[in-house]
């Protein structure tokens, strides 16, 4: 892979910044394909002088896509959304976007195609979401037939969208909704693993034309992750089961915000079980044969969430 030009799509995000340290260490050049170049210079640090570029790319327009791919010999794609907003929908991004840049990458001769989806993707699901992934990946599969599959579960870390959001949701409010009572099923996976697995099918011939579902070591219910942020942020808060209508509802006004805090597509996600199915290709077929588990990672991030931050005591109070 060294000194091989590999280009990320949505190189700017939660999970690129990972993949892109994780490149530039193996001495791969990296375009960074993002929406917005001048506020992805934090990546730049990530490698030597001139190693690691943020272009400017829009999966909404395919003139965009063949540029940030010109000459690349690999591509990632990490584009996607957890909620549509203004010309961002589920539909352009994650599915008619992936098929661009799937067709650009084979009429471009890339070697390598790595797809990023997620678990639950489903052409029958109930949600917009994952009916748009399972398009992606049907239209990625049409166009570049070798591309690799990774559908990671909820995905944690320092700078997730999950674990962080209900963190701050207990510092604010004096309970948390257990949405169809707390009893839906998660397999949260560690960031650094995603991204290992993503760098190890990008340098994998083994890997073509394969799926793999990418969960932790544990399965937890709804209530045990909201108890587990209970106890790393040192707080007391009363878990309300919510049904599944109910929820509905509340989040049909909640989505109005400019970041909802839930939507109605969200909700019907959390219908559905969130976890690696059996026979499944997983991180052990790529070699990561010990994941991360949350319990090791969560306390050094959501301490921040805590009354006095580190120097609050770890037990509720």
């Amino acid at each position: 892979m060294a000194n091989e030009l590999i280009t990320v799509f949505g190189g700017s995000g939660f999970i690129g910044r990972h993949v892109i340290r994780r490149l530039a260490k193996r001495g791969a050049r990296v375009r960074a394909a993002v929406r917005q170049p001048n506020l992805a210079g934090y990546l730049k640090p990530m490698g030597e002088v001139g190693q690691i570029e943020p272009v400017q790319a829009n999966i909404r327009y395919e003139s965009s896509i063949v540029q940030a791919m010109r000459g690349a010999d690999r591509v990632i794609n990490l584009v996607g959304i957890l909620h549509e907003s203004g010309p961002q929908k589920f539909t352009k991004v994650q599915a008619q976007g992936a098929e661009a840049i799937a067709r650009a990458a084979k009429a471009a001769g890339v070697r390598k195609l790595v797809h990023v989806s997620a678990i639950g993707a489903d052409a029958a699901s109930s949600s917009l979401y994952a009916r748009s992934k399972a398009a992606g990946e049907l239209a990625v599969r049409e166009h570049f037939p070798t591309a690799t599959i990774m559908r990671p579960s909820v995905v944690f870390g320092p700078e997730d969208d999950f674990f962080n959001r209900f963190a701050m949701l207990a510092r604010m409010l004096p309970a948390l909704p257990l949405i169809g009572g707390g009893h839906t099923l998660f397999q949260p996976v560690y960031v650094g693993d995603v991204a290992d697995a993503i760098v190890r099918a990008l340098d994998d011939p083994s890997t073509d034309g394969k799926t793999y579902e990418l969960g932790g070591p544990h399965i937890y219910t709804m209530r045990q992750i909201l108890e587990m942020v209970l106890e790393y942020t040192a707080r007391r808060r009363l878990l309300l089961p919510l049904p599944f209508f109910a929820a509905r509802i509340q989040a049909a006004l909640l989505q109005i915000l400019p970041k909802p805090l839930l939507t109605v597509d969200q909700v019907r996600l959390l219908e559905t079980d969130n976890i690696v199915p059996e026979g499944a290709l997983t991180l052990k077929d790529l070699g990561i044969t010990q994941p991360t588990s949350a319990e090791v990672v969560l306390p050094t991030y959501l301490y921040r969430y805590r009354r006095t931050g580190q120097f609050e005591a770890s037990k509720p109070a």
